[in-house]
């Protein structure tokens, strides 16, 4: 496993992160001994099966959940503080956007909420619809627009409030392979473009070649980091990379490094 210091530019540092939820049924480990950092302008994948940790830590990182052990900081803040100054954006796995707004107010809800001047939302509704290419779409309702479209719409949202980073929960799982596709090559554009830090869930394995420049590997119960591999492909990612043979090496790796994980334990 390479050797990831902590250094200058790391924005999001967890140290020996544990969190045990107590249930009716007893103690539930979802994270054990998670030592993690991510440096800035990374695109990060957190990758394994379901009930392995991943959705878990980022909501931590998003202080959504309360660690009952070790530490996390994003930018030298705790999670409550980054949370407050609106450090991240945060993308669910379904697009949540409220059926009764358009997809402009949609956008401008955690403007509003901030308390910017409608010139200020307006103008960036504008630029962040355009950066997912839904210009035009403004004064659509979520109902009008299809589930791909309707991914990007919560993306400009999260983008709206200018974070330094975008936390991501498996938001294209719910997609046919198609649409996925697509929308993952638009990411990795936005990405090139904004050169947001991206924390990314997901359990497909060449999603998380395609997208990352490095991947955490993780196992199941607890939750723990296997393995984190490299992902060196280049800036310059077209689809048919997968073909290639350095990302079959990767995508290997990484299955290698599920099955050491005991991921497909039942």
């Amino acid at each position: 496993m390479a050797d990831h210091g902590t250094s200058a530019n790391t924005v999001i540092s967890a140290r020996n992160l544990d969190l045990t939820f107590e249930t009716n049924d007893g103690p539930v480990h979802a994270l054990k001994d998670i030592t993690l950092d991510i440096a800035e302008g990374e695109f990060v994948s957190l990758i394994g099966p379901s009930g392995c940790g991943k959705t878990t830590l980022l909501r931590v990182i998003a202080d959504l959940e309360q660690p009952t052990g070790g530490t996390v900081s994003i930018n030298g803040m705790t999670p409550e503080q980054a949370r407050l100054a609106r450090a991240y954006g945060y993308v669910f796995q379904q697009a949540a956007l409220l059926p009764w707004r358009t997809i402009e107010d949609n956008v401008a809800l955690p403007l509003e909420v901030m308390g910017l001047d409608a010139p200020t939302r307006t103008g960036r509704i504008k630029s962040n619809l355009e950066l997912v290419n839904l210009s035009g779409f403004e004064k659509k309702f979520p109902w009008q627009l299809s589930g791909g479209m309707q991914q990007r719409a919560s993306i400009a949202r999260a983008l709206a409030v200018e974070p330094d980073m975008l936390l991501m929960d498996e938001p294209f799982g719910a997609l046919d392979e198609i649409v996925r596709d697509h929308l993952n090559e638009q990411l990795l554009k936005l990405w090139a473009k904004t050169k947001k830090t991206v924390v990314f869930v997901t359990h497909s394995i060449p999603e998380a070649v395609f997208l990352s420049t490095k991947i955490v590997v993780m196992s199941p119960r607890p939750g723990r980091i296997h393995e984190i591999i490299d992902c060196d492909l280049g800036a310059n990612r077209p689809l048919d990379i997968r073909e290639t043979p350095e990302f079959l090496r990767i995508a290997h790796q990484v299955r290698e490094g599920l099955k050491a994980g005991h991921s497909y334990d039942e």
